[in-house]
């Protein structure tokens, strides 16, 4: 995917903290601006993002820490590329942790949260119905990010953030399987109707029995 520096998000100056510079290089990553397996050079981040190479380098060191990116010996940084075992295993983990959020997120919701909720769901059946793909991707995340949020399950949400970071080569196939939406839409509705309906047990079956659809569909996918 080829994309003009000059819109990369959040292009990074002299004086950006380290955490805003982990944030611009993460997020090129996530946006598929660096693929897998992709070298990552020094002196070209230094360039692209307007920061000092050792301020790139920790960077990168944070990024590996998180498992984006991986060192190789002699050959420097590179996109770290995830395997399909390592996938399924990663979703596994996320469905205790997203179960987890969901219930939680039952017994803490408000009258005013469950109606972004609803407004989400509703967005998702639109774009659903007039085949935005990535429309409903986009809405896909903020949902799931929402419910995290309002579970106050902070710890939770933090390995869960890491671990999407990990998907995202993944999640963008997913996202373009074709019927795809169409299932994962009531999925999603369920886990809505159960949090909003202040049901933590439906919420965390209905986010399992998500997080499985993902699991099965991501099999299909690769055998594809």
């Amino acid at each position: 995917m080829t994309v003009d520096p000059a819109t990369s998000v959040r292009a990074a100056t002299p004086q950006t903290s380290h955490e805003s510079l982990v944030d611009a290089i993460r997020e090129t990553i996530l946006r598929g601006e660096f693929v897998a397996d992709q070298r990552l050079v020094e002196a070209d981040l230094s360039e692209r993002f307007d920061a000092g190479r050792a301020a790139v380098r920790a960077a990168l060191l944070e990024l590996t820490n998180e498992g984006l990116v991986e060192r190789v010996a002699n050959r420097g940084a590179r996109v770290r590329a995830v395997s399909l075992d390592e996938a399924v295993e990663i979703y596994e983990v996320r469905m205790a942790l997203e179960a987890l959020c969901a219930a939680k997120a039952a017994e803490r919701i408000g009258p005013e949260q469950a109606g972004e909720l609803r407004e989400l769901g509703q967005a998702m059946r639109t774009a659903v119905a007039a085949g935005d793909l990535t429309g409903y991707s986009e809405l896909n995340q903020r949902l799931h990010r929402r419910i995290r949020e309002i579970s106050g399950q902070g710890t939770a949400a933090r390995v869960l953030e890491r671990l999407r970071a990990q998907l995202v080569r993944h999640q963008f196939r997913l996202a373009l399987q074709p019927g795809r939406p169409s299932v994962s839409l009531p999925e999603h509705l369920a886990i809505i109707d159960a949090v909003c309906g202040h049901d933590p047990e439906a919420a965390r079956l209905a986010a399992q029995a998500h997080l499985v659809s993902v699991i099965e569909a991501l099999r299909r996918v690769q055998r594809g």
